[in-house]
């Protein structure tokens, strides 16, 4: 006999149902080797106009666009190469920034047996393990944004504003040109970046092409809104069926879609929210381990019996609950989400291998959209 649990809303005399924790979304990496992180320092106040409202509109976007969280990006690194090659620099970002995080989807170092870089003091950095995020108020990138105009410095150390800003005794950063990096919409979600641990002259034609290659990743946050589109489509085909569905991102299982279906049997939870913590019934059955061995493994993972009893029924019910990996992104082979569908076999156990049927047909589609296929809706 499967794991079971009570499933119970919120309500007099009765037991609250669990809610999202806080409002922010963790997405820390602990142990392993020791990184070279930007380090946050509070008194680099940025300007004004750097609102929360409009950092929470950008938090939002790049986790609509599927780009808020840490990793390379194979698009982004070829950029950020590009960009370190048109300015000669050492060291070079595409720099996204959410409420909580910098985040370089993109970086170029030097090459290896190269990454130790001396600085005009003859002061040697390290750059061979530099990690790929950083405290969101780090570095000169929240400036970038907060003015939304491009940013040069020739030498930080002949600006009082900057010259204390901790990626000089971080990384040796003494010359910096970073522009801000918008999408289609006219949405800035961060920069493209260059650095220099030498004091340098940023000549208009170094400025002017740095902007230039920024637009070339016009097309490909185009392609990401193309491919949600495409993704609402099939949504719409999930709205219609009878058995719960739902669609999450990244290791967290953030919360990208759910059917009524789904809402009805396990309970409605916030968009991008921490499935684990929203759903901790489904929690306590083992539906999460099993989406983490699918999410970790590429391979679809099925849990083929658990017991429950769903906020739609006064009695227990026993479901299958079948875990295929995702791509969500585009032009990818790297898996970035979990399609979990659950079937009632209650008094039926042949309803698990319908619900692995329905499952791979759907992790199909996904897979056709996000190689830009786009596949029959």
């Amino acid at each position: 006999m499967g794991r079971s649990a009570r499933l119970r809303r919120a309500g007099a005399g009765g037991t609250e149902h669990p809610r999202v924790a806080g409002g922010k979304v963790k997405d820390a990496q602990e142990g392993g080797a020791e990184r070279t992180n930007l380090v946050s320092s509070r008194d680099m106040s940025l300007t004004p106009d750097h609102s929360a409202q409009s950092a929470e509109e950008r938090t939002h976007r790049l986790q609509v666009l599927g780009l808020n969280g840490v990793g390379a990006d194979a698009t982004f690194d070829r950029v950020a190469g590009l960009a370190a090659s048109l300015t000669g620099s050492p060291l070079a970002l595409v720099n996204l920034i959410s409420t909580e995080r910098q985040m370089y989807r993109g970086l170029y170092v030097p090459p290896q047996g190269e990454e130790r870089v001396e600085t005009g003091d003859g002061v040697v950095f390290d750059l061979s393990d530099m990690a790929r995020e950083g405290p969101a108020d780090a570095g000169f990138c929240p400036h970038v944004v907060a003015e939304n105009a491009l940013l040069a410095l020739d030498d930080v150390f002949d600006y009082p504003r900057f010259k204390g800003n901790p990626v000089v005794n971080t990384l040796g950063v003494r010359s910096y040109l970073g522009t801000p990096l918008r999408d289609h919409t006219g949405a800035v979600l961060g920069t493209l970046c260059v650095l220099d641990t030498k004091p340098r002259k940023w000549d208009q034609g170094r400025k002017d092409g740095l902007m230039e290659l920024s637009q070339t990743l016009l097309s490909e946050f185009k392609l990401r809104d193309s491919i949600l589109t495409q993704q609402q489509q099939l949504f719409a085909i999930f709205d219609r069926a009878p058995f719960p569905i739902m669609l999450t991102e990244g290791p967290e299982h953030l919360l990208r879609y759910a059917n009524s279906t789904q809402g009805d049997a396990f309970g409605l939870v916030p968009r991008l929210s921490r499935g684990r913590d929203s759903l901790s019934g489904l929690d306590s059955v083992g539906v999460f381990r099993t989406m983490d061995q699918a999410f970790h493994t590429g391979q679809t993972i099925t849990l083929p019996e658990a017991q429950l009893i769903p906020y739609n029924s006064s009695s227990p019910k026993t479901y299958s609950f079948t875990c295929t990996p995702v791509k969500l992104s585009p032009r990818t082979s790297v898996i970035s989400g979990v399609l979990t569908v659950a079937m009632d076999i209650t008094g039926d156990p042949s309803g698990g291998q319908e619900s692995r049927h329905i499952a791979a047909q759907f992790g199909d589609r996904f897979d056709q959209i996000g190689s830009g296929a786009g596949g029959h809706l």
